[in-house]
């Protein structure tokens, strides 16, 4: 994947070390690309630089303010991307909340308010954000990926409405990659197997998931987020340059199971 060398490419959703979006943003700058990635901006001084801290570690050469439920902070990252590269080979969407509340008792029981965030940012900005960066993306090996989960295909425990809306992030990464395909750039999603990242903690009985998820794989055992990011960086080089619209898993073979 020597073809990532002076790639720009763009990671969102970093927020801490054990995140999945921070192994793909090391992996990415790793193998030679130039990294900016976009973070939530909380306003607390200790978690700024916390962020900061991150991005120098990955080499990343920028670090941009993100709130994925309000377009004009997506424009406003865009307009900058623009300013400062005024191109972009690679997009990564790592981006995905719910109220904690909405993923675990009766679904029938999921609020309109907790739906609508739930798709907001976890599916529609990902459409938000290929509409501001398709002028940026270059033609012929410009590559959008976006991580999913098998909670979009199967009733997942404890999911509930992250399952509705990383249905319509995969749905979406097809439309997408009908639209995109005539320029020669690819949309993908990369489905991982579950991780111990401090996001999914907010989901109930997670433990357990993981070990469901071990003890059926055929690799008998849990991913990590090395494995992941290793997938996102095949998909963002030359190498993959077939393969568009498609959601790969990245969990032991669990998918497969049942």
């Amino acid at each position: 994947m020597d073809d990532l060398k002076g790639k720009m490419a763009l990671v969102t959703g970093v927020a801490n070390k054990r995140s999945i979006a921070y192994a793909i943003a090391a992996d990415l700058s790793r193998r030679g690309a130039r990294v900016a990635v976009a973070y939530l901006p909380l306003g607390k001084d200790k978690a700024e630089s916390r962020v900061q801290e991150i991005a120098k570690e990955v080499g990343a050469e920028l670090l941009l303010p993100l709130d994925a439920s309000e377009p004009e902070s997506i424009r406003a990252l865009f307009a900058r991307l623009r300013q400062e590269w005024g191109t972009l080979h690679v997009l990564v969407h790592a981006i995905a909340t719910a109220k904690r509340e909405e993923l675990a008792g009766a679904f029938s029981d999921i609020s309109l308010d907790g739906y609508l965030l739930a798709q907001t940012v976890s599916a529609y900005s990902l459409i938000a954000m290929v509409r501001e960066a398709r002028d940026l993306l270059v033609k012929g090996v410009g590559s959008v990926i976006a991580l999913s989960y098998i909670g979009a295909v199967r009733a997942s425990p404890n999911y509930n409405v992250m399952g509705s809306a990383k249905a319509a992030l995969e749905a979406n990464v097809r439309y997408l990659a009908m639209e995109l395909g005539p320029r020669n750039v690819r949309v993908n999603a990369v489905s991982a197997g579950p991780i111990r990242t401090l996001s999914a903690s907010g989901i109930r009985d997670f433990l357990d998931i993981m070990h469901t998820a071990a003890q059926y794989a055929p690799l008998k055992r849990n991913i990590e987020p090395e494995e992941v990011a290793h997938l996102v960086s095949f998909l963002s080089s030359g190498i993959a340059s077939g393969i568009t619209g498609q959601v790969i898993y990245v969990d032991g073979g669990f998918s497969i199971f049942g």
